[in-house]
């Protein structure tokens, strides 16, 4: 994939392999990017006051045909963290209610739960998920064990953060429609990494970014909500585009009051086509799948190093990050700097319920010889930072 590598703005003499934290854009991506930059500048009235509203119409558009929902229910936001901020706010619940989620879930957003229940009085429930993980059935139920006659809201990861692997949501989201629970689906490292299927999955409301797998430019993210559930989202910002003295209109109250929120540079969002374009044009479903391949290799050799055993019963269960356990370190964090400092490696330490992972990503422009780096820099370095 060395053709691809050329293709991206990496520093070289950096082993990345944490696509997963904040991904990579790709220099006609970010070209096009700054095209729409330059484009804003010179004539910022008409732009904003003309042409915008077209040009995001365009840009959901192109989204929406990418991941199968209609363009009238999508709305860009900066990240998938300010579209959760968005849901959590707008939903009324209080000292009677519960929302349940898993232990796998990322700690901004957890941070989001846990602040409106110390507000608003509802209980933030985390369900444990153990590992090594079973069936998607078994997780299914050792999931649901959770639900109570309170439960109102389950918000759950479809690729959790901590541990990369991939929930079985459209059953979660079957079975919750049925017991009359909203859902709430943190998608942020799905965009770009699976086929995303809005119909099929059914989530009541579903967030990704595209700064991350789908390789747009940062504060690139989508936040989709169910057309009989929009009437109950409400904006951050209330600007132009809320109530009678609304300056413009897009259609619908959901997309005038979450597309207006004053005056801002959105040609992250108006971007994203490109990103599409980009990954369709270097026949992207192959380049997936050698990752993935890439990064199953990588798993055993870890894990034969470490002679510990995989977390993942079968390699369905991640796509192109996944985590394999470490022995109990000293100072993860100072292995973390060691392996930048001085092995040029960028690859996360992850501590997760009391024990140390290592987190892999791996993206198009990655090669053997960076997973070839990660295990020579492993071998020599976990003897010394072993507790």
């Amino acid at each position: 994939m060395d053709e691809l590598a050329e293709l991206f703005l990496l520093d070289p003499d950096v082993r990345f392999l944490n696509h997963g934290s904040f991904g990579a854009t790709p220099r006609p991506v970010f070209e096009a990017y700054q095209i729409w930059q330059r484009r804003l500048e010179r004539q910022p009235v008409h732009f904003f006051s003309s042409e915008l509203g077209g040009y995001l119409a365009e840009a959901r558009q192109s989204l929406g045909d990418f991941i199968n929902a209609d363009a009238d229910d999508l709305v860009y936001v900066p990240n998938a963290t300010f579209g959760l901020n968005v849901i959590a706010r707008s939903l009324e619940l209080g000292p009677s209610d519960e929302v349940l989620a898993s232990d796998h879930e990322y700690g901004a957003c957890q941070n989001v739960w846990a602040f409106l229940s110390g507000k608003r009085g509802f209980r933030y429930v985390t369900q444990p998920i153990s590992l090594p993980f079973g069936t998607p059935k078994e997780i299914l139920e050792q999931f649901w064990d959770g639900v109570t006659s309170q439960t109102k809201v389950i918000f759950i990861s479809h690729i959790t953060s901590p541990t990369a692997v991939i929930l079985p949501v459209e059953a979660i989201c079957a079975r919750a429609r049925e017991a009359g629970i909203l859902t709430v689906i943190d998608g942020a490292h799905t965009l770009g990494q699976l086929d995303l299927d809005m119909a099929a999955i059914n989530a009541d409301f579903y967030l990704s970014n595209g700064h991350k797998w789908l390789c747009s430019p940062k504060g690139s993210a989508f936040l989709y909500a169910r057309r009989d559930r929009q009437h109950l989202v409400e904006p951050l910002v209330v600007g132009w585009g809320w109530g009678s003295n609304r300056s413009i209109s897009y259609g619908s109250d959901f997309l005038d009051a979450m597309q207006w929120l004053g005056t801002d540079d959105l040609s992250a969002y108006l971007a994203v086509p490109a990103a599409i374009r980009f990954q369709e044009e270097h026949h992207w479903t192959a380049v997936r799948e050698a990752c993935h391949l890439l990064l199953s290799e990588a798993l055993k050799r870890i894990c034969d190093l470490t002679e510990l055993a995989n977390v993942y019963p079968r390699t369905d269960y991640y796509r192109q990050v996944a985590i394999a356990p470490l022995p109990l370190l000293r100072d993860f964090r100072a292995m973390k700097a060691e392996l930048y400092d001085t092995y040029c490696v960028e690859v996360p330490l992850v501590e997760w319920n009391g024990r140390d992972f290592i987190r892999v990503s791996v993206q198009g422009y990655n090669s053997q010889a960076d997973i070839d780096a990660l295990l020579a820099a492993l071998q020599d370095l976990l003897p010394r930072h072993v507790a």
